[in-house]
């Protein structure tokens, strides 16, 4: 799976289309902002983490253009309609109009806030997603998800609209700190465990080379994980179909994540639970046989991530995940497994079930 860097790949969406670029040093190049890709005026959304980091090369690298930033809080929490509002207040003072691009310079919350923000100002403006954390540049910044939370749940408010390019740029994951690295992985493994047994066992093979950050091994895994992601969502842009085999773990994750109010579980940590939570009801369901949900388990552990919930309490996760936005009709839709790499959408889960692997986050 390794090979020359950078890659390059293209998610097929006609004139909504965009190339996804995968490397070390994509971001302090001048080549990887044509002007057909960025225009001459350019707001940089980041924040208080990544600007000191790369704020300054990133400018640099856009030559003579006008450029302005904004520097956001960090953290899941400030993803929020007012932060939203904050950079379509800067917008609007400094005079930004349709042709300006947005650069989502940072992890998944900036990209979401990023562009829901390119989304909704003046009915659409171009923006870009330079992607500084792993869980970012294999799944949020990629497929044109973009939102912000309420507190009733997390993304309820949002839209799809996809950037003009993600510049992914691998060597940035060297200043990410050893906690949000292995959040990420937690979206990596998802790919393997929810769609691709083969990705799933060379995951396995490779995953300490993953967690030391070799670059050439750490490509690899994004480019295989975009590619995953690029060719579904050619298929299914809307998530009304197939899409939704990617939120493998997100239901229970969000849930969780609400319920500890965006401060003590990163993003990927919780999908690390989740996912382990919906392997529990794939094997209570007679779908998942012991063998794989032990697999499993030990991939987390080895990752260093959670495989078990915090104790927030099951009845407080089943009310939040009523919330959910894949909730149809009344009816929760769970993505399950019959296998590792065999996902499925179940809209008509066993309550019992489900109430028994809920239990699982009642304090012990």
């Amino acid at each position: 799976m390794t090979g020359a860097l950078p890659h390059t790949l293209q998610v097929g969406l006609g004139e909504r289309g965009y190339p996804i670029r995968i490397g070390p040093g994509l971001l302090a190049r001048h080549s990887s902002y044509p002007e057909d890709l960025v225009g001459a005026d350019v707001l940089v959304v980041t924040n208080e983490v990544v600007a000191p980091l790369y704020l300054d090369a990133l400018t640099q690298a856009l030559g003579r253009r006008r450029v302005e930033s904004l520097v956001l809080p960090d953290g899941e929490a400030h993803k929020d309609l007012a932060t939203f509002a904050s950079i379509i207040d800067r917008l609007a003072e400094s005079s930004f109009h349709r042709d300006a691009t947005l650069i989502a310079l940072g992890g998944g919350v900036i990209g979401d806030l990023t562009g829901f923000a390119a989304a909704c100002y003046q009915r659409g403006i171009s923006f870009v997603q330079l992607p500084t954390t792993l869980l970012a540049q294999v799944d949020a910044a990629v497929g044109g998800k973009t939102a912000v939370n309420h507190a009733a749940g997390k993304n309820l408010i949002g839209a799809f609209y996809q950037p003009r390019a993600v510049i992914a740029d691998v060597a940035s994951l060297d200043t990410l700190g050893d906690r949000e690295f292995r959040a990420g992985v937690a979206e990596v493994i998802k790919y393997g465990v929810a769609l691709d047994q083969e990705f799933l066992a060379w995951l396995e093979t490779n995953l300490e080379s993953i967690l030391a950050r070799r670059h050439d091994v750490v490509a690899a895994a994004v480019l295989r994980c975009c590619a995953i992601k690029a060719r579904i969502v050619e298929e299914d842009e809307r998530e009304r179909g197939r899409r939704a085999l990617l939120n493998l773990g997100h239901t229970f994750g969000h849930a969780i994540e609400t319920a500890t109010g965006y401060q003590s579980w990163l993003h990927g940590e919780a999908v690390a639970a989740g996912m382990m939570m919906a392997a529990d009801l794939s094997a209570r369901l007679g779908h998942l046989d012991a063998d794989d949900l032990e697999r499993l388990r030990c991939l987390l552990q080895r990752a260093g991530l959670p495989a078990a919930p915090p104790p927030v309490g099951g009845q407080r996760m089943g009310q939040l995940m009523a919330m959910d936005k894949k909730v149809a009709r009344g009816r929760l839709r769970l993505v399950l497994l019959t296998g590792l790499g065999e996902a499925y959408v179940d809209a008509g889960v066993d309550d019992d079930a489900l109430k028994l692997t809920l239990s699982l986050a009642d304090a012990r």
